[in-house]
């Protein structure tokens, strides 16, 4: 087990250097207090199966396993989901390289199945149901993809939608009319209304819908 949590250390580590070094858009990282939070959670669930929409250079990926290597005292291991995996999508292949060398570092290669592509046609081609979903994609599409998912989350389980803050913009009395801020705002109604779920908004970073499935 503290093999396993020393290889993710690390890796985060290292993906945060190359992102800032190698990237256009290393504000994008899911790091600091919300990668110990997707930590955190993740562990708090335990998830078998996780997706993620929005792989960007896979740190929030390493954070989300975390859940997968945890201390159990009827496994000496430490691995509670022997079979667990991540169905992570990326619409971009710019970063692969950096995602796969990130991957096993971390030493969660073979528990990681990276999608490049769509991820509205890559979803329903998935198997299996998801007791954890993060949402990091495109602002646009995120009551598409909400619609996607939320028959395939396990009762119990959950969905973790980032941004929803979007710099506050959400919250002003006025909000801007572009695309990204009215699609995020639609999506917080949808999901306040929706009666499968409930839900909090969390304000780590740009804002987290934390929504659980009933």
């Amino acid at each position: 087990m503290l093999d396993n949590i020393d290889k993710i250390n690390k890796a985060l580590f290292w993906v945060q250097r190359e992102t800032a070094l190698k990237t256009r858009y290393s504000r994008m990282l899911s790091s600091g207090d919300q990668g110990e939070f997707l930590q955190a959670f993740s562990l708090k669930v335990r998830p078998k199966h996780i997706l993620e929409l929005g792989t960007f250079t896979a740190y929030s990926t390493i954070c989300l396993s975390r859940g997968l290597f945890t201390s159990n005292e009827s496994n000496e291991d430490g691995i509670i989901n022997e079979d667990g995996i991540i169905d992570t999508i990326e619409i971009f292949d710019e970063n692969v390289e950096i995602i796969n060398k990130a991957l096993d570092m971390a030493g969660i290669a073979d528990r990681v199945h990276l999608h490049i592509g769509d991820a509205k046609e890559i979803i329903p081609n998935l198997e299996g149901d998801f007791d954890l979903v993060y949402i990091d994609a495109n602002k646009r599409e995120y009551i598409e993809y909400y619609k996607l998912i939320i028959d395939r989350v396990v009762s119990g389980g959950y969905i973790l939608a980032d941004n929803v803050l979007w710099s506050g913009k959400v919250l002003l009395p006025n909000p801007p009319k572009d695309s990204q801020t009215q699609s995020i705002i639609a999506f917080n109604k949808l999901v306040k209304e929706d009666p499968r779920v409930e839900n909090v908004i969390l304000p780590i970073r740009d804002g987290i819908n934390l929504i659980k499935k009933l």
